[in-house]
This record gives structure tokens, C-alpha cells and sequence, in this order.
């Protein structure tokens, strides 16, 4: 019996030595949201992650992290750019100060205002993915996917028709210039403030209102603290998932063509998710609160807001130079070809 039991442990040592090394290799990719577990972000990172290990055997470990454990969005978006965090996924207005090309898609009333159409867009515009795509990578970035949480609704104190209504109304944005300008130019009083400060804002009259898609309205509650959602029809939340260049240049090209075929496959599941959650937090937030009022803007109504536009357009080539006019100038041959 000793011989055996030497030769079953020798075995077993055996495997466990020879184990050792595949898992000593094992890859760990961060992934970052600026939303809570739940969320779209939440939505698109875990299926990231099922996918991503599953076709690796293992061989690559996707951790997420969720609103505020790893920073803000911008830090995030630093940290993705030195190669700290692997991948985030921030809302396209916390790029402002980094890439600020990137805030073509806050410019009011300038993209779809369906979702079908805008999803379309965003998943196969030459803008997008090729020409956008170098003012990025010369920050550091790495886009890998845009999509769109679904339209942006002003959670307010008050019934919001017409520009002169947004006389001294504070509007919480974010961190960008272009959104400021752009609440502005539409006669609000623009205020940044943090995420994960803006239900804190809303209650203690900080702020008089905030714009954001359904979902994240009732995630984060802002629905309990304002009396009025409003959609103006000005434009939809957009994000993107970005990487940075440095750590996505190491990679082998097998490992770079896995993540880019993913996030291809995934454009149709986060479509879907998104509808989806629009559709049903919208009920949610009327079953919690039956006295919110829902206000869709008249084409009229939405014309006087467009109006005003020209002064946004106009700031965001004085901020991103010609580079910002030859993007403004192919984003419309490109709708006009719609």
C-alpha cells in the first residue's frame, strides 16, 4: 500500500505543478461603469463578461466596478488611458475635457431623434468608427463601442415649454463644455455636478432640475425629488467603451479580434436591453410616484429650443478648431444620405 500511496501523491503533486503555470497566466481585465449595479452599464459589462471568460476557457477574468469604487468618470477614463483599468464605460459628456471632439454628440437636435435610426448610426457611421475614432486614440483611447441609452428626459420642478421657461432654472449637466453652452444657449442656468451628488442637489434646491435617460432616472430615485419628466426630443444619451491604446497595442491580434467581435455581437443584445429597461422604469417610476406628469414637446415647442442651436454649433468648432468643422461637415452628408 506505501508504494501506492507515494505514486498517487507524486501524481497529484504532479498535476497541481503542472496546473500552477495556466493559472499563474490567467488574465484580469477591469471594467468600470459610472452606473450602479442594474444599470444598462451594468447590463452591457456582465454580458461582456460572460462572454469574454466563456470563450477563453478561463483563460481572462472580467471584474467590474461599479459608480464611485474606482473614481469618477473622468478619473476613469484616465486611468483606462495609463492602462490602470482596462475598460470603461463613461457617458460620451464626461469626455469633454479629454477628447473634446468627442462632444459632436452633444450638440442638440444635430443626430436621429429615433432610436432605431440613432442605434444604426452610431453601430455604422464611417464618422464614428474610423474618423472619430483617431481624435481618440491620440488621447490614449481605444474606441471599442458606442451605443445609446435612449433619449435624455429633464427631470424638473416645474413644467418646462419654451426657452423663456428656463429663465433662472438651474440644470444640473455634466462636465462639459459643450453641454454647458448648450443649456445655455437654450436659456437654463447650467450647473455641473458629480452623478452621484445630483439626487442630494435636486432635493435640497440646488439645483431645479437634470437630464438623463428613463433608466437612470429611476435608478438613481431623481423622480422622488422633481415633479415633471419632459421629453424636448434634443438628443440621446450616448456612451462609449473605450480601452487604452497602450494596453490594447500589447495584446495579440487574436485577443484584439475576441473583444472587437464581441462587442459586434453585442449590439443587438444591448439594443434590446435598452428598450427594454426604457419601457419598463418608465412604469416603475409611474407605479412609485402616480402624480408625476409625463410632458412630450410639440414639434412647435421642440422648433423654438432648435432655434437656438446655432450658437452650440458654433462653439464646438471654436473649441475643436477645422478638425470640428471637417467632423460637423461629415456628420451631415452622412444624415443627409439617411
Amino acid at each position: 500500500m506505501k508504494p501506492l500511496k507515494h505514486t498517487l501523491n507524486t501524481l497529484a503533486l504532479s498535476t497541481m505543478l503542472t496546473l500552477t503555470p495556466a493559472l499563474a497566466q490567467a488574465e484580469e481585465w477591469k471594467f468600470a461603469l459610472e452606473e450602479i449595479p442594474g444599470s444598462i452599464m451594468d447590463a452591457y459589462a456582465q454580458e461582456f463578461k460572460k462572454r469574454i471568460e466563456g470563450q477563453t476557457q478561463g483563460e481572462v477574468n472580467v471584474r467590474i466596478y461599479h459608480l464611485g469604487s474606482l473614481g469618477t468618470p473622468t478619473e476613469l477614463v484616465e486611468q483606462t488611458a495609463d492602462g490602470i483599468i482596462q475598460f470603461t464605460n463613461v457617458s460620451v459628456g464626461n469626455l469633454g475635457t479629454i477628447v473634446p471632439e468627442s462632444q459632436i454628440f452633444l450638440l442638440p437636435y444635430a443626430f436621429p431623434s429615433d432610436s432605431t435610426a440613432m442605434a444604426d448610426f452610431l453601430g455604422n457611421s464611417p464618422l464614428i468608427r474610423q474618423e472619430l475614432a483617431k481624435d481618440y486614440r491620440q488621447r490614449g483611447l481605444e474606441p471599442l463601442s458606442f451605443y445609446s441609452q435612449g433619449p435624455q428626459v429633464w427631470t424638473t420642478n416645474k413644467p418646462i415649454h419654451t426657452p423663456e421657461d428656463f429663465s433662472n432654472f438651474k440644470m444640473r449637466v455634466m462636465v462639459s463644455p459643450i453641454l454647458l453652452k448648450a443649456y445655455a444657449d437654450m436659456g437654463a442656468s447650467p450647473t455641473p455636478i458629480p452623478f452621484g451628488e445630483v439626487y442630494g442637489a435636486l432635493q435640497l434646491k440646488q439645483v431645479d432640475g437634470q437630464v438623463n435617460p428613463i433608466p437612470a432616472i429611476e435608478e438613481m430615485k431623481f423622480y422622488e425629488v422633481t415633479d415633471y419628466l419632459i421629453w424636448a426630443g434634443e438628443q440621446e444619451l450616448v456612451t462609449n467603451v473605450l480601452a487604452g491604446s497602450d494596453w490594447y497595442d500589447t495584446l495579440s491580434p487574436e485577443r484584439q479580434q475576441l473583444i472587437e467581435q464581441t462587442m459586434a455581437d453585442m449590439q443587438g443584445f444591448i439594443r434590446d436591453v435598452v428598450a427594454t429597461y426604457n419601457q419598463e422604469k418608465l412604469e416603475r417610476i409611474q407605479q412609485a410616484k402616480p402624480g408625476i406628469e409625463l410632458i412630450k414637446l410639440t414639434e412647435a415647442e421642440q422648433a423654438a429650443f432648435r432655434a437656438r442651436t446655432g450658437n452650440t454649433h458654433a462653439a464646438y468648432t471654436e473649441i475643436t478648431g477645422r478638425r470640428g468643422e471637417q467632423l460637423l461637415e461629415q456628420l451631415q452628408a452622412e444624415l443627409a444620405a439617411l
